[in-house]
């Protein structure tokens, strides 16, 4: 089990910066939302929902309610219980985000917009983040440590720097096992690369403009239903994708420069909302004309 590990640091004096509140923690989270990434592929595109949910009966072993400190969504196919705290997480802290597990679904019943991506009930995720980690916790994780209901756990310290000129940086440790399926559909191999759902599409999308230098939006359109992916569609205009990130604070379309796609008469930015349905459709679809494969591995 390798530590995913991020460090966003260039080689600059940096002093500790540490959180001296939950609070303080939950909302710069929030605000680089990015940083609670878990992996390079199922759960790497976060969004958070909401923060400061009370929930009703969450403290089953102590018979108290409870209150969620941060809700987010990965991809299209999990939602997460994001359980912060000020110092070390542990066995105890362990056992509060499991009883918070345990109600999840009333969760979405007293929040139904949470979960609008299907029918079906959404797949959970039980994050832990603090500044340390017990020893006894961390080994649980980097074995691949789920509920009794089978729900995945991972663990997360971060540490906090500020630069010379205030800049933030931020270190985290992710202490995570998940053990992947065909089910999953997390990874792929498309012209000898491997790639994530959404990394697939926005690659499979670049490499058919290159070839067709010319093409326009609709033509890219008709070649590329928006229906296979839903209602964000497969690809938007860059313009479109920055006024919903700008309004909204959540990224639904790449719009960073390496992501995004110049066509010859506009550009386009491609969805990043894949789950385990709209993906097989998009992977079947390019499969039925492309002579590059694209392979679930």
């Amino acid at each position: 089990m390798e530590i995913f590990k991020q460090i966003t640091a260039n080689n600059i004096e940096l002093k500790e910066y540490p959180f001296l509140k939950e609070l303080a923690m939950e909302a710069y989270l929030i605000e680089n939302e990015d940083i609670l990434k878990l992996d390079n592929e199922n759960f790497a595109d976060i969004v958070v929902l909401d923060a400061e949910i009370a929930l009703k009966g969450g403290r089953k072993t102590s018979k108290r309610d409870g209150r969620i400190d941060i809700l987010a969504k990965y991809g299209m196919d999990y939602l997460s219980i994001v359980e912060l705290k000020i110092g070390e997480i542990n066995e105890e802290a362990l056992k509060q985000l499991e009883d918070y597990l345990k109600v999840s679904d009333t969760i979405i019943q007293k929040h139904p917009d949470f979960w609008t991506e299907n029918e079906n009930s959404p797949n959970w995720i039980g994050v832990l983040v603090g500044t340390s980690i017990s020893s006894s916790l961390q080994e649980k994780l980097q074995n691949g440590y789920t509920t009794e209901s089978g729900i995945p756990i991972a663990g997360m310290t971060i540490r906090r720097f500020k630069g010379q000129q205030s800049e933030i940086f931020v270190i985290t440790d992710t202490y995570f096992k998940y053990n992947y399926t065909s089910r999953d559909f997390s990874k792929f191999e498309f012209k000898d690369s491997i790639y994530n759902k959404s990394r697939l599409v926005n690659k499979v999308i670049k490499e058919y403009v290159e070839q067709n230098p010319t093409i326009i939006y609709a033509e890219l359109e008709a070649k590329f239903p928006q229906y296979l992916q839903g209602s964000h569609g497969v690809f938007s205009t860059y313009e479109n994708a920055k006024e919903i990130f700008d309004r909204t604070g959540h990224k639904r379309y790449y719009i960073k420069p390496n992501e995004i796609i110049k066509l010859s008469d506009s550009t386009i930015s491609t969805c990043t909302q894949w789950g385990f349905g709209n993906i097989e459709k998009f992977i079947d679809h390019v499969n039925n004309f492309s002579e590059n494969k694209i392979e679930n591995i």
